[in-house]
């Protein structure tokens, strides 16, 4: 359900001209959103962090690592809020993290690009592309993304839940992310 995930760093080849961007947690937020029972849900992740490394001038160079506290996912619903930290969905006893880490950006023309990323839940990674929009104005910067994964081939839903008949198999992950560079 990560997606998330998962989140977007960045690291370019030359150090002498990437930036290390700091991602601002009180303007920043990774969302997801699904269907269960034909309707719609959405939650947030309320604690996550991200380490961005990026040139404007190279972005197949850059690098993000974003990393999601899995018992921080919250929809607003009690019963579901109570099952998602479970064994049955993301057992955080044992998997308390999901990560996605992107290499390189693809500018996609204007300010869109994807990140071929891997995001990893359950300990379980797999091939993840998040699409999204960047505009930089002087030393700040504003990301939104989003992904679809399908939470059944990270483990996200065990037992009579690994049918899509009560939750949909795909989960929309947005990452809304902004940052101040720091050469």
């Amino acid at each position: 359900m990560l997606s998330t995930a998962v989140a977007i760093a960045l690291l370019s080849a030359t150090a002498a001209s990437a930036a290390t961007w700091t991602v601002d947690p009180a303007k920043s937020k990774v969302t997801f959103s699904g269907t269960q029972t034909g309707e719609p849900f959405s939650g947030t992740f309320k604690s996550f962090k991200a380490t961005i490394d990026f040139d404007p001038a190279k972005p197949e160079a850059a690098h993000a690592l974003v990393t999601i506290d899995m018992a921080s996912a919250k929809t607003g619903d009690q019963q579901r809020d109570e099952a998602l930290p479970g064994a049955d969905w993301f057992d955080v006893t044992t998997f308390p993290q999901a990560t996605f880490e992107a290499t390189g950006f693809k500018p996609k023309g204007g300010d869109a690009y994807e990140a071929d990323g891997t995001l990893t839940i359950r300990r379980i990674s797999k091939p993840v592309v998040l699409p999204f929009t960047l505009s930089i104005s002087g030393n700040t910067a504003h990301a939104v993304g989003k992904a679809q994964v399908i939470r059944t081939a990270f483990g996200v839903g065990q037992g009579a839940w690994t049918t899509a008949d009560y939750v949909a198999f795909e989960v929309s992950v947005d990452v809304d992310l902004s940052a101040t560079s720091q050469p």
